[in-house]
């Protein structure tokens, strides 16, 4: 079975994408990142892929009229490598029915909450309103990216208790450890053809009986 080759969209730091380059390293997974693209030009994750020798791609979105403009330079850009799986780690813009389109259940992103609660809020927002809530779980969720957001068929989660002393920030930090890992794992299932999209929910094969993936 030939490697699935995965590209990775970031605008940001780059800690996700830094842990999917790892975790694809691992010989059972079946993917490898070959590509990261970035629409700001000093965005850290820049430094990160140079650090793991992935090949890197900037398409400043600024430099384009449209996001329709934009979006046909990143498709092309992506085709050009054969990317077969897409992964957004804090890729911040808003993708067009056209791109999903394009790669329809080739998208996946990770969101630090519990989907379907707290869609629609970004970075430290999810957190703080997490605390706001008083809830007493939360976590990550990795999903199928469709044209609504945060609204894609979902693919992993994972769990952590909110611990009366936590922040924000403190939150933040946990729950980046469990993006890292759902990620990786949503990604395995990926690579290894494990996965079905069936209308809104995610089949895993091999999971038939059991309680969760």
């Amino acid at each position: 079975m030939s490697k699935v080759s995965i590209a990775v969209l970031a605008s940001g730091r780059g800690t996700n994408f830094e842990a999917l380059v790892h975790a694809t390293r691992r010989p059972d997974t079946n993917g490898e990142v070959r590509l990261l693209v970035a629409n700001i030009p000093d965005a850290p994750v820049l430094k990160r892929a140079e650090q793991e020798h992935v090949p890197a791609a900037i398409i400043p979105h600024r430099q384009f009229k449209t996001r329709a403009e934009f979006e046909r330079a990143l498709i092309a850009e992506l085709n050009h490598h054969n990317i077969n799986l897409v992964c957004l780690a804090g890729f911040m813009r808003i993708l067009s029915p056209v791109f999903v389109a394009a790669f329809e259940n080739h998208i996946m992103n990770v969101h630090p909450s519990l989907l379907p609660s707290f869609a629609g809020l970004q970075g430290m927002q999810v957190h703080e309103a997490v605390m706001a809530a008083g809830v007493k779980v939360t976590g990550c969720t990795v999903h199928f990216v469709n044209t609504d957001v945060d609204a894609g068929p979902i693919i992993v989660q994972r769990a952590i208790a909110v611990r009366d002393v936590d922040t924000p920030e403190s939150l933040a930090l946990r729950v980046l450890v469990e993006e890292h890992l759902a990620y990786a794992e949503a990604v395995k299932l990926f690579c290894t053809g494990r996965l079905r999209v069936q209308g809104r929910r995610v089949r895993v094969a091999g999971n038939e009986g059991t309680t969760g993936a």
